[in-house]
């Protein structure tokens, strides 16, 4: 019974975050999911999911479903330190029975205060380039299964093609946003030419001026110039 009831809560998880990855939520609402239907599936006391920032070449927390204050202060590691930092570097999931033991762990009075034992931490991986890491601790001993760590294999991943996602679509509308913007700007040139017998460059340099001066977009004074066209 037991068995079934995990395969059970594993499909679940698996299933809602699924149809995160094809909803349009916000990147920060995915994030949110994950660790708290991995925390619940996993019975995790503390699921934290860490980012990895290119520029920086450091791994950031970016979500967990604690409330404690000391665990969500902001933290980095960089690449290759502590577990999460060698999980990252390695692409190799990695689990221990006690961090308080363990000489790579960096955090160990956070995890005296959190009252953290065993940890399990997984990259997250898509197309063969780590994004993060899912970090997933226990208030007790505990010797991860195979089961488990395909399961939170799989969650990772699953998180990865959201993030990667995300991000194309975010970049997506930017690029709309641009090439609707220079389509405005161009009609409105195009009509203060006409209107005062402007040349392009000075009809792009007044339209800028405004901008500056009204404080709002090139844009939305091309908007506006248009709209007193139409009428």
């Amino acid at each position: 019974m037991p068995d079934i009831e995990a395969s059970e809560r594993h499909i679940e998880a698996l299933t809602r975050i699924s149809k995160a990855i094809t909803s349009e939520r916000y990147i920060e609402d995915i994030l949110r999911l994950v660790v708290t239907v991995t925390a619940e599936t996993m019975r995790s006391k503390i699921c934290s999911l860490w980012l990895l920032d290119e520029n920086e070449n450091a791994l950031q927390l970016r979500a967990t479903q604690s409330i404690s204050e000391d665990y969500l202060k902001e933290r980095f590691l960089k690449i290759g330190e502590g577990i999460a930092g060698q999980v990252a570097l390695t692409q190799q999931a990695r689990s221990v029975l006690n961090v308080l033991d363990e000489p790579d762990y960096k955090e160990k009075e956070l995890a005296r205060k959190e009252g953290l034992v065993s940890m399990l931490s997984v990259p997250m991986v898509v197309k063969d380039r780590v994004v993060g890491v899912i970090n997933c601790y226990t208030s007790e001993p505990h010797e991860f299964t195979e089961t488990e760590k395909n399961v939170l294999t799989t969650v990772a991943n699953a998180a990865a093609v959201a993030i990667e996602n995300t991000e194309l679509m975010v970049k997506t509308r930017v690029i709309q946003e641009e090439l609707e913007a220079r389509k405005l700007i161009e009609r409105a040139k195009d009509l203060l030419m006409t209107r005062r017998g402007l040349s392009g460059t000075d009809a792009y340099r007044w339209i800028q001026r405004r901008s500056m001066d009204a404080r709002k977009s090139m844009k939305e004074i091309s908007e506006a110039i248009i709209l007193t066209d139409d009428m």
